[in-house]
């Protein structure tokens, strides 16, 4: 159902507040740039900081935003299943076309917890479901026999696969079968995962590098592995500096150095050293984003 450049959007703050007009314009840069979905209040959306009001009007703003143009894949995870049931049902009920839910992190359920997480709200919220598997995040993996259990659920529809495990990426596909999405949760990861079946990635480079993206799925997809090996090797040194510190500090710096965004992350998240930034800057001048 969900497939190619899909961008986990940041969530742009103006002196603490969420910048709403700014969030509206990042929108509007994806889509000219060829993005093919977008989810708001990810991790990258920095999530877990937001309040409650301010996670549902972000979701509102990039619905209304989008205009049914691409996906909206609502981020609505917890690791409270009350919560994230509510979170799922404002999402379906403010016009999400999908929900991305994280594990639940740090009570590190066991898999029949999971499983037993995922499809009550699935159960109770008639909207399609994209599960989050992000061990080094939520203390917990999302096992493929799992996965394959909920695969079997009408609207569980895919999953965001972050373990850094090709061979679990492998078995999923394996497991799951040709119509499950299985999306790469890790930048680096999306071309090998291409090569064995998944279906693109949630990405972070696209925040700011959303055409490339695009362009390599595209290209990977119309048979021209050649080029989309070519973006793929381009990329790389840019998503090494993208995590040399806490996502979403890096990619929040990026889009301010390319004038997109004030440089504000909330605690506790904070601003890159003085060393990374220069860093960071010098891969964005060798790629082409700033002169």
């Amino acid at each position: 159902m969900f497939r190619g450049a899909i961008v986990a959007i940041v969530t742009p703050f103006k002196k603490g507040k969420v910048d709403e007009e700014t969030l509206r314009s990042l929108v509007e840069f994806q889509i000219e740039n060829g993005t093919d979905g977008i989810v708001p209040c990810g991790t990258t959306g920095e999530s877990s900081t937001l309040s409650h009001e301010e996670h549902d009007r972000v979701i509102e703003i990039v619905i209304d935003a989008v205009r049914k143009r691409v996906p909206v894949i609502a981020g609505t995870g917890s690791n409270s299943t009350d919560e994230a049931l509510r979170l799922t049902r404002h999402a379906y009920e403010a016009g999400a076309d999908g929900a991305l839910m994280v594990c639940p992190y740090y009570n590190r359920p066991t898999q029949e917890g999971l499983y037993q997480h995922y499809k009550i709200i699935a159960e109770s919220v008639p909207i399609p479901i994209v599960p989050y598997n992000i061990p080094g995040r939520t203390g917990v993996n999302l096992l493929p026999e799992t996965v394959a259990k909920l695969a079997k659920i009408s609207n569980v529809v895919g999953i965001k696969e972050a373990s850094g495990s090709l061979k679990q990426m492998h078995d999923i596909i394996d497991l799951c079968g040709e119509e499950f999405s299985v999306l790469s949760g890790d930048d680096f990861f999306t071309f090998p995962l291409l090569a064995i079946g998944g279906k693109g990635v949630i990405s972070v480079i696209s925040n700011i590098a959303p055409a490339d993206t695009a362009s390599m799925i595209d290209a990977f997809e119309a048979g021209d592995v050649k080029k989309a090996k070519a973006l793929h090797y381009k990329m790389v040194p840019l998503i090494d500096m993208l995590f040399i510190e806490t996502n979403p500090v890096p990619v929040k710096a990026a889009l301010a150095i390319m004038g997109k965004i004030s440089y504000d992350v909330r605690l506790p998240m904070y601003k890159m050293s003085d060393a990374n930034y220069e860093k960071l800057k010098v891969a964005m001048k060798n790629y082409g984003l700033i002169p």
